[in-house]
């Protein structure tokens, strides 16, 4: 009796044992369902997740006061925010559009358009209600592109988006325009890319319809400034217009117009420094990419070369454009050690920058031209009745140069082939890469003096680079 007791406590114990594991196989079962489940969730898609990427980077941008400048831009930011610019209240913040952050360190990218009238600028983050002081970096009007900064609080750090490569475009692909107008969160609009730009921007010429991307993803007002994004959630884009006389046709500007725009306006030569560097580099992944390298520059008289990809700087490798260029800028030294790869083969440079008035200025143009200019004073200005300063004085002529048979001390220069200059500096590099031989045309006025009459003449004067 004993013995048959015990077995039965041994069988039962064996019937318990079976029944948990087959608990366990059924509950292991049941949790990788849901979690098959969860995983197979239809609605993730590309957009999906591409949109949960970037949108962290997004922002919205609003201003303190409006100035007001006109631009070719008017009507357009009249259409977008009219009649919420009508209804806002002195003093009040205005909401003018979106941005979105390229660079952990607070870089914000956005349209020109949206921050130029502002004296100052805020910023609100999709994951913060509690706005951001900003400070305008640098902007360029032709290419409507602008960078700002964050200001942030103690050491903080950003989402950044990142970049598609140039010209990585696919016609009739899907495109995701994303914004956060007026502050109001989100804004998430989806169409296909319907045409590449369709031109080439001539040099020194307005951006405009021709050179934008075009796509029936909606722009909205206020997500002017945002991202226009592939479905790997890279930036091909910078959402600009929409046209108003049409319905689903809105534009951006493509990513690698962007890029020159930042390559230009964010560089050793635009800090407060000036410092000549000479080389122009690729934002976006690194390792970074140098796209050009100015003649008889510090980084051509250095070894460096169109084609070069940076691996280091000061002995580190930089965490992208933004930190390549301030580590140029802010190091304790003008001479910077710069580690490139050329191919298969990794190169040791060190550029010594300079300041750029070392280089453009009055010699450089006297060299190249046959006279030595000065820049306009008000009192110059005023006499000649011109409102700017955008110009120069003639006061020398070399005797040996063309500008002998053309040009008179006091003449005044008011554009070099055809662009106006506001410095020294600026007019210097208008002619900088002339060749002997080359024609450069000067826009002049005259003064002319009969008894105690006095009148100017305009015109044009060509003169040969020597």
């Amino acid at each position: 009796m004993i013995m048959l007791f015990r077995g039965q406590i041994r069988a039962a114990g064996y019937f318990a044992v079976v029944l948990a594991s087959l608990w366990l196989v059924s509950g292991n079962d049941s949790c990788r369902a849901e979690q098959s489940a969860v995983e197979t969730d239809i609605r993730r898609d590309a957009t999906v997740e591409a949109i949960e990427r970037v949108m962290p980077a997004v922002v919205n941008i609003a201003t303190e006061t409006i100035i007001n400048v006109r631009d070719p831009f008017d009507d357009m930011i009249r259409q977008f925010f009219d009649p919420y610019h009508r209804r806002q209240a002195p003093n009040s913040q205005l909401s003018l559009g979106s941005g979105v952050i390229i660079d952990e360190e607070g870089y914000v990218l956005t349209n020109d358009h949206v921050v130029r009238r502002a004296d100052k600028i805020w910023v609100k983050l999709y994951t913060n209600d509690t706005p951001y002081e900003a400070k305008l970096i640098s902007t360029n009007p032709k290419s409507d592109v602008a960078l700002i900064k964050i200001m942030p609080r103690q050491h903080e750090k950003f989402a950044a988006v990142k970049f598609a490569k140039d010209d990585d475009l696919l016609l009739g692909e899907t495109v995701l325009a994303l914004g956060n107008p007026f502050g109001l969160g989100a804004s998430v609009s989806k169409g296909i890319l319907s045409s590449k730009s369709r031109s080439t921007p001539k040099e020194n010429s307005q951006l405009d319809i021709p050179n934008w991307l075009q796509t029936d993803a909606a722009i909205n007002p206020g997500n002017s400034g945002g991202p226009l994004l592939n479905l790997h959630g890279e930036l091909i884009g910078l959402n600009v217009a929409i046209l108003s006389d049409a319905q689903g046709i809105g534009f951006a500007i493509p990513v690698k117009l962007v890029n020159e725009a930042l390559s230009e306006i964010f560089t050793p030569e635009s800090s407060g420094k000036s410092l000549w560097f000479g080389a122009r580099v690729r934002p976006g992944s690194v390792p970074l990419l140098v796209m050009n390298v100015q003649p008889q520059s510090p980084a051509e008289k250095a070894g460096l070369m169109a084609g070069d990809y940076v691996l280091k700087i000061n002995g580190k490798q930089p965490k992208g454009f933004i930190d390549f260029n301030q580590q140029l800028v802010n190091g304790s030294s003008s001479e910077v050690p710069i580690t490139i790869q050329r191919k298969a083969e990794i190169k040791s440079l060190v550029v010594k920058l300079i300041p750029e008035k070392d280089y453009f200025n009055a010699d450089f143009v006297q060299q190249l031209l046959g006279i030595r200019l000065q820049e306009l004073t008000p009192q110059l200005a005023r006499a000649f009745g011109l409102n700017s300063r955008d110009g120069f004085v003639v006061v020398e002529v070399d005797k040996d140069s063309s500008a002998a048979q053309a040009l008179e001390p006091g003449y005044l220069i008011t554009a070099i082939n055809g662009q106006t200059a506001q410095d020294m500096i600026s007019a210097a590099k208008i002619l900088q890469g002339k060749k002997r031989g080359e024609k450069v045309q000067l826009d002049v006025v005259a003064q002319h003096r009969r008894g105690a009459f006095i009148s100017y003449r305009q015109g044009t004067v060509e003169l040969t680079v020597r």
